[in-house]
């Protein structure tokens, strides 16, 4: 089985567990993400099955958009809700004041990642470390935001309950008056609980990251995401076109080119092959006449060059 199923994340389920779910119920051994998503973030996880799994490298450094709530007023050591409260500030901070200040946290820019996070430093997670109790300085990254908007304002809902299978909307995640609803458009590597905090302390008073929904993580958009209690719920075949998407749908934005069957021989042999006369230069998916996809390649004056190859060994 070859094919990418775009799963609508639980909240307090961590990107690997729904890995080892799937893995387990489609009974395959290659299978993998396209981009961590914390315990407490739902939405967009796209999951590769077999040959698949060579194209998550190109969804784990493609832009991502979420959907994400600033609780401002507290701190924490984690930098989001689930963390130790470090400090509690009075809010005076109006919605105008935050919308005033997001333009500063837009484009390129360095940024410090929490001491909570999976990066490594002299050879040990920096987790671990904070867990310990210590704090090591951080190599500030490059990241770019994109869009950085205020939507929405929410007012305090006690309701936050929700089942593991249907992830809540944002509002039903917000719990203070002080809570805020930003939509996110960025970089690969980009802490979106350090953002939070870091626009907290721009407005003086400390902020963390209550909710986190990601919405889009390259060309697979939330409208394409399926709960998995839906997933397991169906005996999948390759056939379910509706949550098994091909190979090539994560290179949506790019053209396609067939070759002849000479041609296929040649790229199978990892020789260049030769289109058309015609085709314009840039990057394709490559198929052959029966519809399986060759690669994701560019096309120089009419030589097809292998990015990464998709067909079966």
């Amino acid at each position: 089985m070859n094919g990418i199923i775009i799963v609508d994340k639980p909240k307090n389920w961590t990107s690997h567990d729904v890995v080892a779910k799937l893995r387990g119920a489609l009974k395959q051994k290659r299978v993998g993400h396209g981009g961590t998503l914390d315990p407490m973030a739902t939405g967009v996880l796209p999951v590769f099955i077999g040959r698949a799994t060579r194209a998550a490298e190109f969804c784990e450094n493609a832009e991502k958009e979420y959907i994400a709530g600033l609780t401002l007023g507290i701190t924490t050591d984690t930098q989001d809700i689930t963390g130790n409260v470090i400090s509690d500030n009075d809010v005076t901070v109006t919605s105008g004041d935050l919308s005033a200040i997001l333009p500063r946290f837009k484009g390129a820019q360095k940024q410090i990642p929490p001491m909570y996070s999976a990066i490594k430093k002299d050879g040990k997670k920096l987790y671990e470390l904070a867990r310990q109790g210590k704090e090591v300085p951080r190599e500030p990254r490059d990241i770019h935001i994109s869009a950085l908007e205020l939507i929405t304002e929410p007012t305090p809902n006690p309701q936050l309950s929700a089942s593991n299978s249907q992830p809540p909307t944002l509002n039903s995640q917000l719990s203070t008056l002080n809570s805020f609803t930003l939509r996110i458009v960025c970089s690969k590597g980009t802490y979106i609980r350090t953002l939070c905090h870091d626009i907290g302390a721009a407005l003086g008073c400390g902020g963390t990251l209550s909710a986190l929904r990601r919405t889009r993580a390259g060309a697979f958009t939330i409208d394409m995401a399926h709960t998995l209690e839906a997933i397991l719920a169906t005996q999948l075949t390759v056939s379910d076109s509706n949550i098994i998407l091909p190979v090539g749908s994560i290179f949506a934005e790019c053209p396609s080119i067939i070759l002849g069957e000479a041609e296929v021989r040649k790229a199978k042999n990892g020789s260049l092959c030769k289109t058309k006369q015609d085709t314009e230069n840039g990057k394709y998916k490559v198929y052959a006449p029966d519809g399986e996809f060759l690669l994701f390649g560019e096309v120089i004056d009419n030589e097809v060059k292998t990015i990464k190859s998709f067909f079966e060994v």
